[in-house]
């Protein structure tokens, strides 16, 4: 099957289900396994950060740096289109009592700055009380500009915000723009960074930032169901990636370019973003049903839909883009 939905469908590797089995292990919740403690420390490392915290999901992981940084009834800033406002089951309210200030993302993934400016409530009873600043990247594919990066944290501490990143897919920015680690989480308080989309692991999620916010982000991943016992055979997924797979990010970008360019071939199709490793399609809303029978007759699995989105990743073999590729060149033709 070539299974096109997203990077979260990655399985482990032989080498990585290997290390899994070999991991020395320990009680987390006591801070006992030593393959956490490594992770957690590692990632602490390259990002510059104080601390690290290891998670099951990137849900999670943002849920508990939002619920370290705001209080109940406090209020936080952040894209229509981020993750943390509109695809983790409005966590931030149900859960932590935290009100979304959602504005609208420019094209390029960023909140105009005069937005964010305007959104900011004054020190009034009335209001609650405005705390973080939250943004993605990559955001839909879409690396955010490091001059906006830099300019929107700088706005945001100017005004006694604190700053958090959504960093799921730190790692394709990574490979798409050469910046270190340390250098992309440097403009923020907390970042969360994912394991299970590109980078392969079957789970699991850090959260990085000072000693204070990780020990109070940790209280409440206690809270949320997050704390695990012999959770090493996760972390060592996940180290396996960070040591092995980086670089191979690259290569989906690659094929991500080359399905792009192969489907802006076809007059009924039409490219509505492409970045890292995403292609979103305009696809004809009356052929949607067919056309997605029709991959799935070839062993294509697509989200379909009018607006769909197109994923590589690295279970996906050489060529198999361009079979997928074909394979609606056919259907339309």
């Amino acid at each position: 099957m070539i299974d096109l939905r997203s990077d979260t469908v990655t399985r482990p590797t032989p080498g990585m289900l290997k290390a899994m089995t070999e991991a020395p292990v320990g009680d987390d919740v006591f801070g006992d396994d030593p393959t956490v403690n490594r992770l957690q420390a590692m990632v602490a490392e390259r990002s510059g950060k104080d601390a690290g915290l290891f998670l099951p999901t990137g849900t999670q992981s943002n849920l508990t740096a939002l619920m370290a940084h705001c209080a109940r009834g406090d209020e936080y800033i952040v894209g229509q289109n981020a993750h943390t406002y509109k695809y983790e089951g409005g966590g931030a309210a149900v859960l932590g009592s935290i009100q979304p200030q959602p504005l609208a993302n420019a094209p390029d993934g960023t909140i105009p700055l005069d937005l964010i400016a305007a959104a900011i409530k004054p020190d009034d009873t009335h209001f609650a009380i405005t705390r973080l600043l939250a943004l993605e990247n990559t955001i839909g594919g879409t690396i955010l500009p490091a001059s906006y990066v830099a300019e929107a944290t700088t706005f945001a501490r100017s005004k006694g915000l604190g700053t958090h990143l959504d960093g799921a897919r730190i790692w394709n920015v990574m490979a798409a723009s050469n910046a270190s680690l340390a250098e992309l989480c440097s403009p923020f308080d907390t970042v969360s960074m994912c394991f299970s989309k590109g980078m392969g692991a079957p789970v699991g999620s850090v959260l990085v930032g000072s000693k204070e916010l990780i020990t109070r982000a940790a209280r409440w991943r206690k809270s949320l169901g997050g704390g695990m016992r012999q959770a090493g055979v996760l972390a060592a997924a996940c180290i396996y990636a960070l040591e092995n797979h980086l670089p191979r990010l690259r290569t989906d970008h690659e094929n991500a370019a080359r399905l792009g360019a192969a489907l802006a071939q076809i007059p009924a199709l039409k490219i509505s973003h492409q970045g890292t490793n995403m292609v979103f399609l305009s696809v004809p809303p009356e052929k949607c049903v067919a056309l997605d029978a029709f991959l799935k007759e070839r062993g294509i699995i697509t989200a379909m839909g009018p607006r769909l989105r197109l994923v590589t990743h690295g279970d996906l073999k050489p060529g198999d883009v361009d079979v997928a590729a074909q394979a609606f060149k056919e259907f339309f033709k």
